[in-house]
């Protein structure tokens, strides 16, 4: 299966037991213009609202109306993003959509307090660990000016071209063989302290990006996904977002999918297992 198939596959797995399927792109993703800004709730959670609308103002002319209720999924980078247009639709930031029931899946809801110790600490896939931390640093570099020149954060050789590996048009396969394969390889001491021990604008960045299941209570059903053994997004993250929300009040159960791997990849694997998991759970859900 292809990049794109994989991506798709959610949402056309959702449309085809009947619902209105929405995929949005974040911004500088897809065909939009600019660089992504990587783990920012606000920027995906607009675009995400964005589609919502769009998609309303479409429905009409294939004959078909949208419901108010919303139920949101989303993998990885998405399940954030779910959780951040969940909050925004329960504080009622569209006139017309409200939540319906939120089910994200293997995200990484703390980024600073699991995820990020997790990958420097060697508990994650050794390179996934030297990408998530290159993209980390890069693209909240690009919004929040946390390094004046990539030398500070980026040993050489990486140091002068890994900024360029991250623009949106490079390839899977080029960011690997763009990477080394260990993060002693790839981080200066003081971009190994960046996030090891953020402060300034990097802590700052990390409490926004973290507040996702810390700073609302849901007010319709959730449920948190993941698989045990997740190579890439540590499972503590899930946890500590179930916590959360249990403080807040709100029971969310949290659903381990087993041993479920897809091209060898147990974080994959969640993501075509929660799938068909999730399309079950929300069919229910409509017909009550």
């Amino acid at each position: 299966m292809r990049r794109g198939e994989f991506v798709s596959a959610p949402v056309i797995a959702h449309a085809a037991a009947g619902a209105a399927g929405v995929a949005p792109d974040y911004l500088g993703m897809g065909k939009g213009p600019g660089l992504h800004p990587w783990m920012d709730i606000g920027s995906e959670t607009t675009a995400s609202l964005d589609m919502l609308r769009a998609a309303r103002a479409f429905a009409p002319r294939t004959g078909h109306a949208l419901a108010r209720k919303v139920m949101i999924t989303g993998f990885s980078q998405g399940a954030s993003a779910a959780l951040g247009l969940g909050r925004a639709l329960d504080a009622g930031e569209d006139r017309w959509f409200r939540m319906g029931a939120l089910a994200p899946v293997s995200g990484a809801y703390d980024f600073g307090g699991a995820e990020l110790p997790a990958l420097l600490e060697g508990r994650l896939e050794r390179k996934s660990s030297v990408l998530y931390a290159a993209y980390t640093l890069v693209a909240f570099n690009r919004l929040h000016h946390i390094y004046d020149s990539p030398g500070e954060v980026f040993r050489a050789p990486y140091d002068s071209t890994v900024e360029a590996l991250f623009d949106g048009a490079h390839t899977g396969e080029q960011l690997m063989r763009g990477t080394p394969c260990a993060l002693d390889e790839l981080l200066t001491e003081r971009g190994r302290e960046l996030l090891a021990h953020p402060t300034g604008r990097m802590a700052a960045a990390l409490r926004t990006t973290d507040a996702v299941c810390t700073d609302w209570a849901p007010r319709t059903p959730v449920r948190l996904y993941m698989a045990s053994g997740d190579e890439q997004a540590v499972t503590a993250n899930t946890a500590h977002c179930q916590a959360a929300l249990l403080r807040n009040g709100v029971a969310a159960p949290v659903v381990d999918l087993g041993d479920i791997d897809y091209h060898g990849s147990r974080h994959l694997g969640s993501n075509v297992a929660a799938t068909s998991a999730i399309v079950g759970w929300f069919s229910e859900l409509r017909r009550q």
